[in-house]
């Protein structure tokens, strides 16, 4: 790039220079039927001409005016705000306005972003803001621009600073922190998810402890009780562990379907992650299964340190397709690799009783032999629809459309009921809640 090219692209006058030269002109004007206006018009001319050289100069005398650091993690949450840091530094003796704009990645479709910031003489500032991804995968942050204003504010000096990063967008682990903790400390119900009454012991003994208020008198222990010297002793119980808790997720072109800038499949695997943690954590053993017209990632069901690490990278490029989901490669997939029976949380869509009747043979295949959880989506566009009123005889019509599908709907949980399959139809922004509850129950009733 030649010398007057760069020093093209990095100056520009502001709007005050803009305002100045137009007075100073409009006095020039003036000057012709008011002579003596004609010195004073000049003498304003070369002040803003002294003015703009002495701003140039102090702009444009240091090579490395301003440093600019943007501090940001590797990776950042899909559907979540996640922070950006970014380290100014100015190297000017004198105060200076600051204009950042940080080119974002091409997926956020950012077109007017930019920081305004104020510094005084040799001052370091940190500048937050957030993004808020929407899709998975690899995201470049590109240059930093930082536009400089002296004290003057004629001139605009522009630097441009290399600063491409690449940082991969990973399923929401926003949310999988949350409800890990909550999981460890058995407060999952601060959150949505119910506290479920448990029908009975399970089978594995935990140990013997002192009685205390509101333990269950069905389990004292007279034995120890009576070695205590008439301290009471109750035997404690812990849920069955090792259960295995497959997640299978559709990504057919059902799960194309967007929801608050998330497609359908993006839900699924927030609720996956966030699932297969508190199943971890409950003692029971993780795994994946994908599929559409093919079977796309498997991993086996386990309960070792790096599975919820192998699930997370698993789940990172999964994409959704535009072919019918083929349930007949499901169900042999099942069959061959799944031998233990386990509970299987099947994430998918029906929009129609026709389409669940298409697969309902493989849906039953799978169910007998596996506890089988269908996990499908409530369509809130049409629950608006519904809602609203009508005001003509065109709104009536796409109401009872809407009606119609809706019903549809619940027709499908109830046919699956019928083969004693477990259902949710849930909303999408409510998915991770009512699928961690209706795993907390099936525990609860040792139904596995």
């Amino acid at each position: 790039m030649s010398i007057f090219k760069r020093f093209y692209l990095s100056l520009f006058f502001a709007r005050r220079w803009y305002w100045l030269l137009v007075g100073v002109i409009c006095l020039f004007v003036i000057a012709y039927g008011v002579p003596f206006l004609q010195v004073i018009a000049q003498l304003l001319l070369l002040f803003l001409a002294v003015v703009t050289l002495l701003d140039y100069v102090v702009l444009f005398t240091r090579r490395e005016p301003v440093t600019v650091v943007r501090r940001l993690s590797d990776r950042m949450s899909n559907g979540d705000v996640n922070p950006v840091h970014l380290e100014v530094t100015s190297r000017f003796p004198f105060p200076v306005v600051l204009r950042i704009i940080d080119e974002l990645p091409d997926q956020l479709q950012e077109r007017r972003f930019h920081l305004d910031v104020r510094l005084k003489p040799a001052e370091s500032q940190v500048l937050d803001y957030t993004v808020h991804p929407k899709e998975r995968g690899e995201y470049t942050f590109h240059a930093i621009n930082v536009y400089i204003r002296s004290p003057f504010g004629l001139l605009i000096r522009r630097k441009v600073l290399p600063a491409e990063t690449t940082i991969r967008v990973l399923p929401s682990y926003f949310a999988l922190r949350q409800y890990e903790l909550l999981a460890a400390s058995d407060n999952l119900a601060e959150s949505g998810v119910k506290r479920i009454r448990k029908l009975g012991h399970s089978l594995e003994f935990e140990q013997i402890k002192e009685y205390v208020t509101g333990d269950d008198i069905r389990s004292l222990n007279w034995k120890a009780t009576a070695r205590k010297g008439g301290q009471l002793m109750v035997n404690t119980f812990t849920d069955e562990k090792s259960q295995q808790v497959y997640c299978v997720i559709d990504k057919g072109r059902v799960m194309k379907m967007p929801f608050d800038g998330l497609s359908l499949l993006d839900y699924a695997i927030n609720a996956t992650l966030v699932l297969s943690r508190v199943a971890l954590i409950r003692q029971d053993k993780a795994g994946l299964l994908t599929f559409g017209d093919q079977i796309g990632t498997f991993l086996p069901a386990s309960r070792q340190s790096m599975q919820m690490g192998s699930i997370l990278e698993s789940l990172y490029n999964q994409q959704t397709h535009w072919k019918e989901t083929d349930y007949e490669k499901l169900y042999a997939m099942v069959r061959t690799r799944i031998p233990q029976r386990s509970l299987l949380v099947l994430f998918t869509n029906f929009e129609s009783l026709s389409g669940l009747e298409r697969q309902m043979p493989y849906i039953r295949a799978i169910a007998k032999k596996h506890l089988l959880l269908v996990v499908f989506f409530e369509n809130t566009g049409l629950k608006q629809l519904i809602g609203s009123e009508s005001g003509d005889i065109e709104g009536v019509y796409v109401k009872t459309i809407a009606e119609k599908f809706a019903y549809e709907k619940r027709l499908i949980v109830k046919e699956l009921s019928q083969h004693g399959i477990a259902t949710i139809l849930t909303a999408p922004e409510n998915l991770t809640v009512q699928t961690v509850n209706k795993y907390l129950e099936i525990k609860a009733r040792l139904a596995i």
